[in-house]
Parts: C-alpha cells; structure tokens; sequence
C-alpha cells in the first residue's frame, strides 16, 4: 500500500501522507492541507477526523471489540478491578503487587475534602441537578489546590492532582446525591475499598446501619469498568480540548463532566428509565412498544437499543446483563418498570426484527436497570457514569500533556454576509 495519498484540485495534484495504527486503522494526514493548498476539510461532528494518535482504548464498532492499553474488556471486568484498571489507562501497564498497594494507599489517604467545599454544596439547593453540583465541586479544587494552575507543573504534582480526582470523586459524587436528598453528607470511610466506600457514603444514614452488600458492590465495580474509557467521544475530546489550552487537569474534568451532562451523551441510561416509565403510564403493554418500534412511520424509537459506535453488538453489554440478573436476583425487587425492562429485553434477544438488526440491549440498558434497582434517581444515572469515567479522561489529558499537543482549534467554513457596509441608527 502506497504511503502517500493524492488529492486533485483544480488541475493541481497535492500528495497527502498517510498514517497507520496499530490495529491497521488508516488515516490521511491532512495537518499541511491548508497551507499547501488553501483547503481546509469539513466535518460536521468530527466524525471522520482523527484528532489526535492515542495509545490508550481501541474499539472496533463493526466486531464489537473494546480494548484498554490491549486487554479486552471481558479480561478486565472478569478478573480485575476499579482501581487496578484505572492504573492500567493512566500508566499503560498493570501494576505489580507493590505498585497496586500504593496506588490503592495514596487513593486513601486523599478521600477527604476540604471543609470549605461543604460551605460550596449548601450553595445549591435541592433541586440542583446533580451533574451541576458535581462539575462544580470539581472546578473548585483549583482554589483549593492554585498549584494546579501552572502548566509547568512538575510530574510528582501531576501525579497528586490525579489521585485527588480519583481520591475525591466518590466524595463528590455522593455528597451531590445527598444534597438532592436532604440528607446529611457522609464523610469517606477509609477502612472499605474504593465502591464499598462510595456505597457507604451514598446510601447510609445516621439514623441505622450500613453494611456493604457483596453483590452490588461487585456489581458497581463492573460497570465503573465497562464505562472507564471509550476513546474519542464527546466528552473525551472535551478534555483533551480544554486541557490544550493548558487549563488545569480540575478545569478540564469539570469540562469533560458537562459534556457528559448531555442527554445525547451521558444521558442514554436516564432516557432507558424515562422509557419505561413512559411505557408504564400507558398501561405497559410492552408488546405494543415494540410494534411501535418496527414501525418506521411511528417516532418512537427504544432507548438502550443497538449503539451509534457498535454495529454489532456491545461488548460491554454481555457483562453487564449478568451484573443486572444477579442485582435483581439478590434485591428481590418487585418493580413494573424493572418487569417490561426484561419483557423488552427478551424480545429483543429472540425476534427476528431486532435481532437481524443488531438491535441488542446495550450498556446503557442495563446499567439503567441496575441503577433504578439501587433505588438511585435517574438524575444521579449521569453523574455514576462519570465518576467511572474519571480514569479514562485523566489518561487521555495526561497523553495529551505529555504529547505536547497544540491547541485545539478547529476551522470552519463562513456561510454569512458578505462584507457590507455600517448603516447608521437613524437610517435603518
């Protein structure tokens, strides 16, 4: 195969290189387009343009393949944890037993937070979105932390401000949950591990006792795996964008957070529920859905079905259902909404419309599902899919960094007015 591709324009031939991956994943280089010809490409959604070369996740959509730093995603969710797979995406190998204690111990040590960051969540009122407060809270610590500032920052304070995030967030996170609630914040118990702890925080009052359920823990270990990393989405690239800018690592996950915030992005797991209970108010008679849904003249449309990335299926999706069966299995929870989610889900398993149309439950189905079996409201779906997310995006604003990547700045093509000249007020 040639290494050079060839573009022709105007009679003018312009020779472009061309780039491959490791995964023999090709693409043109077009970084010199501009300059040599007076062209720019356009893209809408950037979703042909490669906007960076990355070392840390492959997906394959068309054979439903998710790797990070090369190890499939059912190795990691079968036999690794949070904690462990977080070292692997920002360090790029498996820690060692030595290396694993002390990342896990330096987590530990920062789980708490400044107690002026309580005086920032009495701000919001109850009704505060929770990806609000939690975005917030997270651009705060560059006050509490102005060293982070400096784009000169050493690797040793580098470092500190990714274990903050990682140490931090599941405070955040719960305390975010709490304030919709209006209960009292829990503060991090450091005898538990990393989900045992963040479950402690979220669900336990002062009034009775907590203990940790095995399963449900295990359960949300899995799915903060499975949502760890996903290459260049949008909430990715918005970290890599504003980190470009050599804003601080807080600033730009702060970014990455509200990003995610959006339904078309973070909020598929939200809209599964909201579909249900849609379905449910009107008599939930799941099988009328699903005609509607092989309907091309009807909008409805299923939610938690089929993947914009994953053609085939979603890897992430035959671990989880497993997660959910055993979440349910184990609650006994007697819930309509949970009861059309299998209906649909069965149907779609086995009829031969959704199944020739890959139109399998993915991981936001049953991370929804999960979720809404937890007893945890569907504004907080968001903000635990993010906190799953925070080591995927410190990963890929430290590969940015240490890539010195330019400056994001895309280009555009002006479809305004034509230059025209100032008319004054009075003669308008």
């Amino acid at each position: 195969m040639s290494d050079i591709a060839k573009l022709s324009f105007k009679g003018k031939e312009y020779d472009l290189p061309v780039t491959e991956g490791t995964e023999n994943e090709i693409a043109v280089d077009i970084a010199k387009l501009r300059g040599q010809s007076g062209l720019i490409t356009i893209d809408p959604g950037f979703k042909n343009t490669g906007s960076t070369k990355s070392a840390i996740t492959f997906l394959d959509g068309e054979k439903g393949i998710l790797r990070y730093r090369g190890y499939n995603i059912e190795d990691l969710a079968e036999n690794s944890n949070f904690l462990e797979v977080s070292y692997l995406l920002i360090n790029g190998e498996l820690p060692t037993t030595d290396q694993y204690e002390d990342f896990s111990d330096r987590i530990t040590k920062h789980t708490l937070v400044h107690e002026d960051i309580k005086k920032i969540l009495d701000g919001f009122p109850s009704v505060a979105h929770p990806m609000g407060v939690l975005s917030s809270l997270i651009c705060s610590l560059t006050a509490f932390y102005p060293n982070s500032l400096d784009p000169n920052n050493t690797d040793e304070e580098i470092q500190l401000s990714m274990v903050r995030l990682l140490a931090k967030m599941p405070t955040f996170a719960a305390w975010a949950y709490k304030n919709k609630m209006g209960h009292p914040v829990n503060y991090p118990d450091n005898s538990l591990d990393y989900c045992g702890n963040f479950m402690k925080m979220m669900f336990s009052l002062p009034s009775e006792k907590y203990e940790i359920d095995p399963v449900i823990s295990k359960a949300l270990d899995k799915l903060l795996i499975l949502h760890a990393d996903h290459e260049q989405n949008c909430s990715t690239s918005t970290v890599r964008m504003v980190g470009s800018s050599q804003a601080s690592i807080y600033a730009s996950i702060s970014a990455g957070i509200n990003a995610l915030w959006g339904p078309l992005h973070g909020g598929a797991n939200q809209s599964v529920i909201e579909m249900l209970e849609a379905i449910k108010a009107d008599g939930g008679d799941s099988k009328k859905y699903l005609e509607k849904a092989k309907d091309k003249n009807d909008p409805f449309r299923l939610m938690g079905f089929g993947h914009r990335v994953y053609k085939n299926f979603d890897p992430r999706a035959k671990i989880i259902k497993k997660a959910a069966d055993e979440v349910l299995e184990k609650l006994g929870i007697n819930d309509p909404i949970l009861d059309i989610a299998k209906e649909l889900e069965s149907a779609a398993l086995n009829d031969q419309y959704f199944v020739d149309r890959k139109l399998y439950p993915n991981v936001d189905f049953y991370s929804g599902i999960i979720y809404r079996a937890l007893g945890i409201p569907t504004d907080m779906f968001t903000v635990m899919f993010a906190l799953g997310r925070l080591p995927g995006w410190i990963a890929q604003w430290k590969e940015m960094r240490e890539n010195n990547e330019p400056i994001g700045r895309p280009r555009q093509v002006y479809v305004g007015e034509t230059e025209r000249d100032f008319v004054s007020i009075d003669k308008r």
